[in-house]
């Protein structure tokens, strides 16, 4: 099975190639998606969250008010560490999962949309590792026109994550997205190619036909060597 990493920056179009992949019938794990159901009500997730950063960050209803908790960590690197290590067992055990779930369909290529990759090391997990890369006036107008926020707030919401030129050195593949959509979509089925390339003997064995297949030889080999005793 390849499992392949994708990761990006706010405002990078992470998720546009997400999407893309998805449009193309490639299974994707969104870590965004896991997160929030970690969060949700009730979860192991939610009250160790509730119990560091109190009441004050719930609604009426007693989920996570997720924008207002999103505002406390983006202004305060600690509290945004903090948030990280409490989640980040939760959600590496629901990716796991997720995963899991999709080795039991028999899918042999599957994507993992992680915005920490590197961050939370599941970079170790995947190959090829895939970032999407814009520079950085691209990505501070974008992300200003997207949320309407001022310069000061992007900037210090893209400062409070790792840097894409620093993620770009770590990755097998550079999705360059700071041109056109037409231009994302042509470097996208570059990629794609790349992605869907036959698998690896390693790979195939991580695989669930690849594991049945080892079960099968090693029947096999058991029942031929009671024959002959």
């Amino acid at each position: 099975m390849r499992v392949v990493g994708l990761t990006g920056g706010i405002a990078s179009g992470k998720s546009t190639v997400s999407n893309l992949f998805k449009s193309h019938g490639v299974p994707v794990v969104d870590a965004d998606v896991v997160a929030r159901n970690v969060l949700k009500k009730g979860t192991g997730g939610w009250r160790k969250v509730v119990a560091a950063f109190g009441d004050e960050i719930l609604l009426a209803s007693g989920e996570v008010d997720r924008p207002k908790l999103g505002q406390i960590v983006f202004n305060d690197p600690d509290k945004r560490q903090l948030l990280n290590r409490l989640l980040a067992p939760y959600i590496s055990t629901g990716i796991s999962m997720e995963v899991f779930k999709l080795w039991m369909r028999g899918c042999k290529i599957i994507v993992l949309d992680v915005p920490l990759l590197f961050e939370v090391k599941m970079d170790k997990w995947t190959k090829p590792i895939i970032v999407v890369w814009v520079d950085p006036e691209t990505q501070l107008r974008r992300l200003t026109s997207r949320d309407g926020t001022t310069v000061e707030e992007a900037k210090s919401r893209i400062n409070s994550q790792m840097s894409l030129n620093l993620k770009r050195t770590k990755a097998d593949i550079v999705i360059d997205n700071s041109g056109s959509p037409e231009d994302l979509n042509r470097l996208f089925k570059e990629v794609l190619v790349r992605v869907r390339k036959p698998l690896t003997w390693t790979e195939f064995g991580l695989s669930r036909d690849g594991a049945l297949v080892a079960f099968v030889s090693i029947l096999f080999g058991v029942i031929v060597c009671w024959k002959s005793l």
